[in-house]
């Protein structure tokens, strides 16, 4: 059996953000969701998972290009005095990895996350990272030791098969094979504390390698690859003008996102191959 699990990273980021997801769980084919509780948006987003209840939200946990949950005064060493992170996702994860000093900071900001989360209502369904930062091994070191304590049972193991995406898309060459050999490293590092832990993750994550990118057509020749079990296949709609999603996601294609999303072809095509819709708690959505 095929099943995927079609998940919408950035809820709470902004209004368009938001909007773009509503829509494609109420019109399209989206199952989950990831919200960023530190978001200019997260109260919108909020009310809106709640008027929309069969949507599965999760944590889209945010260490690096966006705002924290503490203040400056209490995670220094992490945001500036506006409480913004580092925008440079590789500079942030070196100076997580090797200034010890900073990994108390961390444990704080991450439990706040979660704690934010609970507090509004919300059951969490699954962690994810913006960036995958949820994934660098200081970051999921304290992650999966909250995920006990918080009872979160299904985590983002993001890998992704390089030869698989070529097929479909050969543009930035270098950088996807870079891409799929770090993270096919660190999933290697995160498997066995999360099989240890019992915690769930789908068989294949698509959406790294053609993050900004996931439109109609690649959507549609990417359907032939998916193989037998769970896949989760993560996008960033968004209805556009929106000055947020422009500055931190210039080159991403968020209309075109959700545009597959919605696509009626992209519907008829899951249903010739016999491909189910699910979420993380497993149950099934219906695309006809």
């Amino acid at each position: 059996m095929k099943q995927l699990i079609i998940n919408a990273d950035d809820f709470g980021l902004s209004s368009a953000a938001n909007q773009a997801i509503i829509k494609a769980w109420r019109e399209g084919i989206l199952t989950s969701t990831s919200l960023m509780v530190g978001g200019a948006t997260f109260d919108e987003a909020v009310k809106l998972a709640q008027e929309n209840s069969g949507l599965q939200v999760g944590l889209h946990l945010t260490l690096v290009q966006g705002r924290s949950v503490l203040t400056h005064a209490e995670i220094p060493g992490l945001v500036d005095a506006g409480g913004n992170f580092d925008n440079n996702p590789v500079r942030a994860g070196i100076r997580y990895f090797f200034l010890k000093e900073l990994r108390t900071q961390l444990r704080r900001e991450i439990e706040a996350q979660l704690l934010r989360f609970k507090e509004s209502g919300l059951p969490l369904s699954h962690i994810d990272g913006h960036l995958n930062i949820h994934m660098q091994p200081v970051v999921f070191a304290i992650v999966s030791e909250l995920m006990a304590r918080h009872g979160i049972t299904s985590f983002r193991l993001t890998r992704e098969r390089l030869a698989d995406n070529l097929k479909v898309a050969r543009q930035r060459l270098l950088g996807k094979a870079l891409d799929a050999f770090i993270f096919g490293q660190l999933a290697r590092h995160c498997q066995p504390k999360l099989d240890q832990q019992q915690v769930y993750y789908t068989d294949e994550v698509k959406g790294l390698l053609n993050s900004g990118k996931m439109t109609e057509g690649y959507l549609l020749e990417a359907l032939e690859n998916i193989r037998e079990g769970v896949t989760e296949v993560y996008f960033h709609p968004g209805c556009l003008p929106c000055a947020e999603l422009r500055k931190w996601m210039p080159d991403y294609d968020h209309q075109g996102e959700l545009a597959a999303l919605t696509s009626p072809r992209v519907k008829e095509k899951l249903g010739r191959l016999g491909i189910t819709l699910r979420n993380y708690r497993g149950e099934d959505k219906s695309y006809v």
